[in-house]
């Protein structure tokens, strides 16, 4: 459902009144954001623990690596910008880290089930982490109490730490699923077995949402996963794959939709169980996969689907020689690095979007033409968190 733009602000208040009684019909007052997910959400979690993030990511806006996967900012990092709120700090990087206004505990390779679930990868530089959803969930859980030890004591880390009320009025983020999708593709499984493992793969999703609904959480925004038949990551390692009008692998995209789709339902059925919480689920796919299908229309090159910092092939991709890694040709080492320009390229390195595709991606959702409820961003919250228009 979309709203025609001539639509009034305040018949658009009314009709979310009635139709989702439980969001906000004023702005939303969100004094933390609470993040859980993968590569596409980690600000600093997997670079904290492994050194795995290096030049040039980061160039185009931190000028250097800044623990995000893409050459500058990351979908949250506009979101919290849009709040008027600090980039939300990683939780396990230790130096320096501000965590009065939220954490983050996504990290690069989560998955929502234990990726001892999948079976073993075929290609050796394919690498799910240890800090799945489930881990993330017991982090957030201890977080809680710590914090509040921290700011009890008093000294010069109580202010580092989150007020006792932010755990319910904060909004909590999620993007996580694609390397549940992933790991089943490299793993050597038909897109039909992949297919049938997303019901499980959803309700551990939808399990852990309520366990964070039971710690106080009732404000979420909630991506579904992105068209990963679009990503040099699959078609440079499908490269049989049927494709589509616009270069992308068909069944891979498929299996993305269902996920989707069974997402979707599943959020739906938790919204009518917790009567207390607005949650948005919010359409990043298609958000994503419009890129794809007009990218001039965006400012972006054709072909849209070849990676600005990669190496080799039809889409500038390998995956055994990442972006920022060193390769030896003829006796000399070279830097994987970026194309120079990724302000017009949509894929940073194979696997994820450039700063400017960021950026345009989260233009569109903000919106709430992306989003079911078709809620804007600054409206997602329950109706007991917001300020005056």
């Amino acid at each position: 459902m979309e709203f025609p733009f001539h639509i009034s602000l305040v018949s658009f208040l009314v009709l979310l009144s009635i139709v989702n009684p439980i969001f906000a019909t004023k702005l939303c007052n969100f004094p933390a954001i609470f993040n859980f997910g993968a590569s596409n959400s980690d600000t600093g979690d997997m670079a904290a623990s492994f050194g795995v993030v290096k030049s040039p990511y980061g160039d185009t806006f931190f000028h250097r690596p800044a623990g995000r996967f893409s050459d500058g900012r990351i979908i949250l990092d506009f979101i919290a910008q849009s709040f008027g709120l600090p980039y939300v700090s990683a939780y396990l990087d230790s130096l320096g880290t501000n965590f009065s206004h939220g954490a983050n505990f996504a990290a690069a390779g989560a998955t929502i089930k234990p990726p001892s679930s999948y079976p073993t990868s075929l290609i050796s530089n394919v690498r799910f982490s240890p800090f799945y959803l489930d881990i993330q969930y017991i982090q957030f859980k201890n977080f809680i109490p710590r914090t509040q030890f921290i700011r009890h004591q008093g000294g010069i880390f109580a202010n580092l730490m989150p007020h006792k009320k932010y755990f319910s009025e904060a909004l909590y983020t999620y993007d996580i699923g694609q390397n549940d999708l992933t790991a089943g593709f490299f793993g050597n499984m038909t897109v039909q077995q992949v297919h049938a493992t997303i019901p499980d793969i959803v309700n551990n999703f939808s399990a852990n949402v309520k366990k964070i609904y039971n710690l106080g959480g009732r404000s979420f925004w909630i991506h579904n996963t992105g068209p990963i038949g679009c990503l040099p990551l699959i078609l440079a390692n499908f490269p049989s794959a049927e494709k589509d009008e616009y270069g992308c692998a068909k069944a891979h995209n498929e299996v993305s939709q269902y996920f989707n789709h069974r997402l979707k339902e599943t959020l739906a059925q938790l919204r009518k169980d917790l009567s207390d919480v607005a949650i948005t689920y919010v359409d990043i796919y298609s958000a994503k996969f419009s890129l794809f299908q007009d990218p001039k229309k965006y400012g972006f090159e054709k072909p849209p689907h070849v990676a600005c910092c990669g190496y080799g092939g039809k889409y500038n991709y390998n995956v055994n020689f990442s972006c920022g890694s060193t390769i030896n040709t003829n006796g000399t080492e070279k830097l994987v690095g970026s194309c120079g320009k990724p302000s017009v390229r949509i894929v940073w390195d194979g696997t994820h979007y450039t700063e400017a595709a960021n950026k345009v991606v989260f233009n569109k959702i903000a919106t709430g033409a992306f989003t079911d409820p078709p809620v804007p961003l600054n409206m997602a919250c329950h109706r007991s968190f917001t300020k005056k228009l």
